[in-house]
This record gives C-alpha cells, sequence and structure tokens, in this order.
C-alpha cells in the first residue's frame, strides 16, 4: 500500500478546517484539537503545522505552565514532546488501530529559554507501516527548541498501534470453529 492511502478519521477532520477562512484557521484548529485533548487546551498548545508527515506544535512560556525558575516546566516540555509525536502517529493510524504511547526518554541538557516548539516527523515507511500493519511500534524522533533556537531538552518516543477492541472482538469471534 502506497503512503497515500485514504486519510484517516483524524486527519479527515483536520482537513475539513480548510474550509475556515485561512487567517481564522490557526485558532479554529487550536479550539478543536484543544477540547478534544483538554490538557492541551489547559496548557495552551499552539497546533502551529498539522500533516501526516510533520507536526509542529509550540507553548508560550507563561505563567500556567512555568516552573519555580520561570522557565517551561519539565511536564509542560514533556507534553509538548508527546503531543507531536501523538498527533503525527494519530494522523497516519489506522482508523480501526488505536494508538500508544509505549516509551519515552528524556534528557533535560540545560535550562529554557522563552517559548518552545516541538517538532515531530515520520518517514513514509513509517507511515507506510502504520497504514498496513495491524499492529506494530514506530520510534518517532521530535526536536524541541526553546526560543534560542536551542534544545533545551532531548527526547524520542516509541509509539505502538493495536487493533481496537471492536476489532479484535471480530477477529477472535470470527476464528472461532463452528
Amino acid at each position: 500500500m502506497s503512503t497515500t492511502a485514504r486519510p484517516n478519521r483524524l486527519a479527515r477532520t483536520l482537513a475539513q478546517l480548510d474550509r475556515v477562512p485561512a487567517p481564522l484557521r490557526p485558532l479554529v484548529r487550536n479550539l478543536v484539537l484543544r477540547r478534544a485533548v483538554p490538557f492541551t487546551g489547559t496548557a495552551r498548545l499552539d497546533f502551529a503545522v498539522m500533516t501526516p508527515e510533520k507536526v509542529e506544535i509550540g507553548i508560550a512560556n507563561q505563567r500556567r505552565v512555568q516552573n519555580h525558575i520561570q522557565g517551561v516546566h519539565a511536564a509542560a516540555m514533556t507534553l509538548l514532546a508527546e503531543t507531536a509525536t501523538g498527533m503525527v502517529v494519530g494522523m497516519n493510524v489506522r482508523d480501526d488501530c488505536l494508538p500508544l504511547a509505549k516509551e519515552l526518554k528524556v534528557q533535560f541538557k540545560r535550562r529554557t529559554q522563552g517559548d518552545m516548539r516541538a517538532v515531530a516527523q515520520l518517514t513514509a515507511q513509517q507511515r507506510q507501516q502504520m497504514q498496513t500493519q495491524d499492529k506494530g511500534e514506530v520510534v518517532v524522533p521530535v526536536t524541541v527548541t526553546d526560543a534560542s533556537g536551542q534544545e533545551p531538552i532531548q527526547c524520542e518516543f516509541i509509539w505502538a498501534w493495536v487493533p481496537t477492541a471492536k476489532k479484535a472482538a471480530t477477529t477472535k469471534t470470527r476464528s472461532v470453529p463452528a
């Protein structure tokens, strides 16, 4: 199967936003995604780029997400990275499968400066894997930078996908001999 498979539910939903006037699209996209995943709304993540190949999300260094030294809190940085990787996986996994975060590695390298951005990308091969296999896992690299352009943290996520409970139950029912 090619990587140009029919878009999944998340990708189709985001594509509907193309009907919104261009100047309003970022605002509407943020509202929709923040409602779908409430914790991202609490942190006020900014969903800047949302394509099946690449997701870019930002977080402002505001009081609600700061630590004791007025930098972006470690948990907020991790949320930023997890959301970027989860969204890019979520835009590629088939509708009959469930994406699951399996493993996270984070190294805190230095103090953050200002607002932050996370960029997660998938290769064509990874995308094809998600669209053709019932279950599997991929390493999703993510680059997290701050206002200085440096990477205060380095992280990597392993995401898995499995058949939804509904599909798994159907498969089990079919495999029972008559």
